[in-house]
């Protein structure tokens, strides 16, 4: 492999496993438009760049979500019984999300994944404050709520905190918590996700050799390496951060990466 590449990669992995573990977004919202460019680079086929890109992003998610979270839980962050609540809708929508995706085309998947980044960027931006009522629904509620989160992760190769945060933070959990609790539900998205694509990507024609369905194993192991490295101390980060100068972080990597997935679509 060209170490230009190798390096690339790295690089990648270092800034996605510190934007996992500061914001609880698995790294994947940030690395899915960097490895769609340097698939593109490589010639991939077109109309494969996109899913391969949302696939291997599922897949490293895997990794750093594991990395991420036992910081924050050192940190007394996670709420576990909202994991618990939330992890069986998540299961079921993550595997239903890949096969969502491979029914869209690269340009339509593109303009899908830009809508949801640029309007969870909005929801952090604006920051409006809950009603002090505000509370987390009931079980089923959050068992709808985790099939929603686990479908559009699914779809867009993201470790749920675009959804999942804004929605904990209307509920009155407080952000640190709440990037907690996201980093924990990344790996549940991650390995339904992850196993979805692989059996919907089996067999596909046109993907490039050492692929295991849409997931490109050389950029997995790459990115990855740097990733559980990096995540650990952004999550280290978040927890010394002020609330609102975390959201607008979240905030504007999330409309970079929205307006490169807009201009993706229509080129």
């Amino acid at each position: 492999m060209d170490p230009w590449l190798i390096l690339a990669l790295l690089a990648m992995g270092t800034f996605g496993g510190f934007a996992a573990g500061l914001l609880g977004i698995g790294g994947g919202m940030v690395l899915v438009p960097f490895i769609v460019m340097i698939f593109t680079a490589r010639g991939f086929a077109h109309e494969l760049v996109v899913h391969m890109a949302i696939a291997t992003a599922l897949g490293i998610i895997l990794f750093t979500s594991m990395s991420s979270v036992r910081a924050h839980h050192k940190h007394g962050a996670v709420l576990w019984p909202v994991v618990g609540l939330l992890a069986p809708g998540i299961v079921i929508g993550s595997w239903i999300g890949p096969w969502i995706g491979k029914q869209m085309n690269t340009a339509v998947l593109s303009f899908f994944f830009g809508c949801f980044v640029a309007f969870s960027a909005t929801q952090m931006l604006i920051g409006k404050k809950p009603a002090a009522a505000r509370e987390l629904p009931g079980k089923p509620g959050m068992f709808a709520m985790g099939g929603f989160i686990g479908i559009l992760s699914g779809l867009v190769g993201a470790g749920g905190g675009f959804v999942s945060v804004p929605f904990m933070t209307r509920c009155n959990i407080r952000i640190h918590n709440a990037v907690a609790t996201s980093a924990a539900l990344g790996f549940p998205i991650a390995l339904s996700g992850t196993l979805s694509n692989i059996y919907y990507g089996w067999g596909e024609p046109g993907l490039p050799a050492w692929s295991l369905g849409f997931v490109y194993l050389p950029a997995l192991a790459i990115i990855v390496l740097a990733s559980v490295i990096m995540a650990p101390i952004g999550a280290s980060t978040a927890h010394k951060m002020p609330v609102r100068q975390l959201q607008r972080i979240f905030a504007v990597i999330l409309y970079a990466l929205a307006a490169y997935m807009f201009w993706k679509a229509f080129h």
